[in-house]
């Protein structure tokens, strides 16, 4: 900074004032002050401005799955937000692994973040009191247990709901939910709706036919495989996210099971790609680019607010929407 305010012929405050916009330059002196960093190729030193200040202006966010499509668009809401707060992103895969989801909080407290943004694994123990008291953590997505503040999610329970509910609608009662991992609240809150709804219509929920595991492409193949395997096939099956819902179509494909004509198919997360299968997907949109952005916000609200003060914690849930295609129609006679 030295430098730079010597050739441009000014004072270290000054060149201070221009970086940080915290007092007026003369036009004429900024001019000076930001030809000299452009001709020196200065960057300001984050670390030494966050040791003097407190605060790095930097957030870290720790995802489960870097591959799953629904993850990006998250982040983007993240780093839109983030950006024009004046806040830079660090971002961690935990690969759905426990332990390497705190060794990145470890890494992130290190490297003084000013607070988190999770979506934790199953089995996390990042809800404990030892990380949530290091710097300010908001959770997206993926609500642990218990907790009821300081989250931001889709409306899984009111997305199961209304998925079942357009099945039966169509006509169908053997609706089969390959419900996920349990240990993760959309996969239980989903199924939650979905019982919700055979409830209230009377209708029976067959053990057979609700299967939970892993979330991954092979699972859903695996758990397709036993459903038409079943004495009584379902005719309508729901798969809790993207990867289980490929599973499905491809274990279809083999078997030469025509969608919706013989079974009918619905998914949760709609992609550009949904629209492009044959036939096109059935399935719950989320609103993922809004989950980061309020994730986000509600992070920046708990990092900027009085250290003093007691801090005001609040859940977001945000609606999802059925996109009805080509994928899903009534039971063949």
């Amino acid at each position: 900074m030295r430098d730079v305010a010597r050739l441009a012929g000014v004072s270290t405050s000054t060149v201070s004032a221009v970086l940080n916009g915290t007092v007026p330059v003369r036009p004429e002196r900024k001019k000076r002050v930001l030809d000299a960093i452009t001709a020196l190729d200065y960057l300001p030193d984050t670390i030494a401005r966050g040791l003097k200040t407190g605060k790095t202006n930097a957030i870290g966010v720790v995802v489960p799955d870097i591959t799953n499509a629904f993850y990006p668009e998250v982040i983007r809401g993240v780093e839109v937000t983030a950006q024009k707060a004046g806040y830079s992103v660090l971002l961690c895969d935990s690969n759905e692994d426990p332990h390497r989801e705190e060794e990145h909080l470890n890494t992130l407290f290190s490297r003084r973040v000013d607070g988190v943004l999770l979506a934790c694994c199953a089995d996390s123990t990042a809800y404990g009191n030892t990380f949530r008291g290091r710097f300010p953590v908001v959770f997206v997505d993926r609500v642990p247990p218990m907790m009821l503040e300081g989250t931001v999610a889709s409306d899984n329970v009111q997305a199961g709901s209304v998925a079942t509910r357009h099945l039966i609608d169509l006509g169908h009662r053997q609706i089969a939910m390959l419900a996920g991992h349990l240990g993760l609240s959309p996969h239980r809150d989903r199924l939650e709706g979905f019982r919700k709804v055979m409830q209230e219509k009377h209708l029976p929920i067959l053990d057979e036919y609700l299967i939970s595991g892993d979330v991954q492409i092979e699972d859903g193949l695996e758990a397709c495989r036993q459903l038409l395997e079943l004495k009584q096939p379902p005719t309508a099956i729901m798969a809790s996210n993207n990867k289980l819902l490929l599973g499905v179509l491809e274990l279809l494909a083999q078997r030469t099971i025509r969608v919706p004509q013989q079974i009918s198919v619905l998914g949760f997360d709609d992609y550009l790609w949904n629209r492009y299968f044959n036939p096109s997907l059935t399935a719950v949109a989320q609103n993922t680019f809004e989950i980061g952005k309020s994730g986000c916000e509600l992070l920046l609200e708990l990092i900027e607010q009085d250290q003093e003060e007691e801090p005001v914690l609040r859940s977001v849930r945000i609606p999802t929407e059925l996109r009805i295609r080509n994928s899903t129609a009534a039971p063949s006679a």
